[in-house]
């Protein structure tokens, strides 16, 4: 298997049977440019209308229930076939300029999909007040991506504000996003530093206006606090020292697992463990990691050198690769399947006509009466967590493309009528 990192290649051996992107998280600059969970139907819930409380200094606010959520999930009943879950999500999740955000939240809403954006901290911080981050084994104030211009915080902040009110998770993507094998990688970072990473990409998001001086912009209408409940780190990388400092804090469920495959989720100390899968890549023979910089990774590998008439090819590729992954597990096994992406324009933008290519050929499918999900990972895990965990254990002997023997009806029959301890963990 070969593997990718967002700040450069590792090269695993040649002749290989597969080859999937290990990164390719929240890149942005500013200077660039460049339903219902438990059965069918709608379900959503618009919210209540309680009035905005500010929190702390008003940068947020508790403004009650979250808008158009699914209605309370149920287990799945004795013979009844899972739902097929889709999850979209987004690393860094800032808008700087290119119309990336807002394109993708009104696709979601035209189509009544939610997703999840993983939020980089340091995106409401102004570059002027970057010695307020004191990243981890790293000089105060560092960070491998760009600080956003004033512009570009304050577009951040209206779409972050549209999107919970549209009824999407915001999760985090932590600050400085530093990668690779060097000292001050993520990958090294300890439980404790993962807690002052943490603590400090909370502290951005709850205190951007005094950070700003901006008092006068709305509030974001939640408390970040309780709202935040699982990320995905940088590159994919550090997840072991994460997880513990993660189940201190609540959280539910962690999206940084590299190379993952389409079988249904475990638990890991006791979170969620929701990876970034491989899945067919049309024309190769190997499979591929379930996110655009991967994609790109195994196309071009250089973002801004390669030759425009491959683009064409490249983003059909991109597109049905998603499709065919999705159709693998929706016709066979019904492993949730998630899908990772970032608001770049990476090769003439092809691998967001590519996902959003993918995302309506799914949605489509939903419309026409398949039992399709197009949610978040907090309204997937409210799901799962309703299941019982014989269902679940008997849904994990189904491997990658494997059809449940006899149909659903007769594998899922006689399960959940006893109780077990538990659900399953890995170590």
């Amino acid at each position: 298997m070969r593997t990718f990192s967002r700040r450069g290649m590792l090269g695993l051996g040649a002749g290989t049977a597969a080859a999937v992107g290990l990164a390719g998280c929240g890149s942005l600059n500013s200077s660039d440019g460049s339903g219902h969970a438990g059965g069918s139907g709608d379900g959503s819930s618009r919210g209540s209308t309680t009035p905005a409380r500010p929190i702390g200094d008003g940068s947020t606010s508790f403004t009650g229930k979250q808008p158009f959520q699914p209605a309370k999930p149920v287990p799945l009943e004795p013979g009844q076939t899972p739902p097929q879950f889709v999850i979209f999500s987004w690393d860094g999740a800032g808008e700087v300029g290119n119309g990336l955000f807002p394109r993708f939240l009104d696709l979601a809403k035209q189509h009544g999909a939610h997703m999840t954006f993983f939020l980089s901290g340091l995106y409401l911080l102004p570059e002027g007040k970057k010695r307020m981050y004191d990243p981890p084994n790293n000089p105060r104030g560092a960070s491998a991506i760009g600080y956003l211009a004033d512009d570009h915080i304050k577009s951040t902040l209206a779409n972050v504000r549209r999107a919970w009110l549209e009824g999407h998770e915001i999760g985090t993507h932590f600050n400085g996003h530093f990668c690779g094998e060097v000292h001050g990688s993520v990958k090294h970072w300890t439980p404790q530093q993962w807690r002052s990473e943490i603590d400090q990409a909370r502290s951005f998001v709850k205190q951007w206006k005094t950070n700003t001086g901006w008092h006068d912009l709305p509030s974001l209408p939640f408390d970040y606090d309780k709202e935040l409940v699982g990320g995905r780190t940088p590159c994919l990388l550090g997840q072991g020292n994460l997880l513990p400092t993660a189940r201190e804090l609540g959280w539910r469920y962690d999206a940084s697992s590299p190379g993952g495959l389409q079988v249904w989720p475990v638990k890991k100390h006791g979170i969620w463990d929701l990876p970034l899968q491989q899945i067919p890549f049309p024309g190769r023979r190997f499979q591929v990691l379930s996110m655009d910089y991967n994609m790109l990774a195994n196309q071009s590998v250089n973002t801004t050198k390669a030759p425009a008439y491959n683009y064409p090819g490249w983003r059909q590729q991109s597109a049905q690769a998603y499709i065919q992954g999705f159709k693998r597990a929706y016709e066979t096994n019904r492993a949730p399947f998630f899908i990772g992406n970032h608001f770049e324009k990476w090769n003439g933008g092809i691998y967001m006509d590519a996902v959003e290519e993918a995302f309506k050929h799914i949605a489509r499918e939903k419309e026409k009466g398949a039992d399709v999900r197009l949610v978040s990972f907090r309204q997937f895990v409210d799901w799962i967590d309703v299941q019982k965990p014989e269902v679940l254990a008997k849904l994990r002997t189904l491997g990658v493309g494997q059809q449940p023997s006899g149909g659903w009806k007769t594998f899922l029959q006689d399960v959940g009528t006893q109780s077990t301890k538990g659900t399953p963990s890995a170590a």
